[in-house]
């Protein structure tokens, strides 16, 4: 049969092998769906709603780095050919132009395709000039550095409706609960604080910045020691005097206490409340905080101390539960797994706690994914400046030949291999508990 001009596939956008065909589409959708409604049905069955929750909603972050990529690759003129959630066979798909949308059966993220990405890609002669290495320096380094740009614009939305929500975290402490010593009345309890009253100094000074240390460092250093403690309740300032004590012999939930100073509550951020006209730039100063912390903890998970540390959790129980009823006490790996758990947790501790965690997350991916290494982001980036610095003026433009760099990107992609699945075994053996 010989197709019409209509009917024949269009020569710049040829169907791949897989591909399905158009006509099996509907077929497919069906399938799809009956698919996403059966495993909904089995996460509320087994009690995971949350779980699945947040599973969508990292699935709709990944999604959304791959749409910055994709969209500033289309407004520069590049070629997109696929924009595809998961990995492996397609599910589903359709064409619109050039592009192919759909669905791949491997739910492990998403991708952009994009011709000529690299030098080494083989290109058709007529696609070659709206590939990517053909575009300009500045066009490339938009492009490529899209995806990490989209965390951040996220991770801002998310600090924005944060703010407005619930206001901006100060360096006040809330006290969210009282604790319950055995057989004793606990410093808090006897110097009259209440759940609901915020901390604003101790001895007189408050916690303006870091120099002052928190409220918690103060009292741990101050066993025994008589404390006048400032603080707001229902709008009106009090003080209140109270004595840390020793740790050492008492149990909180089954735990044992460190040596240090204690007063027996445990506490939560406490907030301002913030205007719409000054909601961007608490949004803007939440992540700040949010990053230092995060870079800081970076730094030391991939520290050699850190590293050291993560090898004595994956070959020691007792480390590893160490680091878990202790956060902070050590670096600690978190796999997908792990994230997918805090996110439930954080579903059920409230609306605050999920928006900060996947503030966390974004900033943490938009972080990583810049990294100078192939195959992130950041090595793309790398290999765009590196050839604009090589290209001299009046010359054809240099090329990388990034396949010098291969036995450099498959070390890097061991280390995070050994790195990923360390995490997914220590979440599995010790999960982590977001603290109360």
């Amino acid at each position: 049969m010989t197709l019409t001009e209509k009917e024949a596939p269009a020569a710049d956008a040829p169907l791949e092998p897989d591909a399905p065909p158009e006509e099996s589409n509907p077929k497919r959708v069906i399938q799809l769906v009956v698919a996403l409604v059966l495993i909904t049905a089995a996460f509320i069955a087994l009690g995971w709603g949350y779980l699945l929750l947040f599973i969508v909603i990292l699935f709709a972050i990944v999604m959304l780095h791959e749409f910055g990529h994709f969209i500033t690759a289309k407004r520069a003129g590049m070629k997109v050919t696929e924009y595809f959630v998961g990995f492996g066979p397609r599910l589903w798909s359709v064409r619109k132009g050039e592009t192919e949308y759909g669905v791949k059966a491997i739910p492990a993220g998403g991708y952009v395709r994009i011709t000529g990405f690299t030098s080494t890609e083989e290109v058709p002669e007529e696609d070659e000039a709206r590939a990517y290495r053909q575009q300009p320096f500045h066009q490339r380094i938009i492009v490529a550095s899209a995806g990490s740009a989209m965390h951040f614009l996220i991770a801002f939305v998310l600090a924005l409706i944060l703010v407005l929500t619930f206001g901006q975290s100060t360096n006040n402490v809330k006290v969210f609960a009282l604790d319950h010593w055995a057989g004793k009345t606990t410093p808090a309890a006897l110097a009259g604080l209440k759940a609901g009253d915020v901390i604003v100094s101790i001895n007189g000074k408050g916690f303006t910045d870091t120099s002052t240390g928190t409220s918690t460092a103060v009292i741990a250093r101050s066993t025994g020691k008589q404390l006048d403690i400032g603080v707001e309740r229902n709008g009106k300032l009090i003080h209140l005097t109270a004595t840390p004590e020793s740790g050492q012999g008492i149990k909180v939930d089954g735990k044992p206490l460190a040596k240090h100073g204690y007063l027996g509550f445990t506490t939560e951020s406490a907030t301002k409340s913030v205007s719409a006209v000054h909601s961007p730039g608490a949004a803007l100063s939440t992540m700040w905080s949010v990053t230092d912390q995060e870079v800081v903890g970076l730094g030391q998970t991939f520290s050699p101390s850190g590293l050291t540390s993560i090898f004595h959790q994956v070959t020691n129980s007792k480390d590893a539960q160490n680091a878990v009823n202790n956060p902070g006490s050590a670096p600690r790996p978190v796999s997908i797994l792990g994230i997918a758990n805090l996110g439930a947790q954080s579903e059920q501790a409230g609306l605050a706690s999920l928006l900060l965690l996947l503030i966390a997350i974004n900033i943490v991916f938009g972080i990583l994914n810049m990294l100078p290494m192939i195959p992130l982001d950041g090595g793309h980036v790398a290999v765009a400046a590196y050839e604009w610095i090589r290209t001299k003026r009046g010359q054809p433009y240099y090329r990388a030949d990034i396949t010098k760099l291969f036995p450099i990107a498959a070390a890097f992609i061991a280390f995070l291999l050994v790195f990923v699945f360390a995490g997914i075994f220590l979440d599995i053996t010790h999960p982590l508990q977001i603290p109360h």
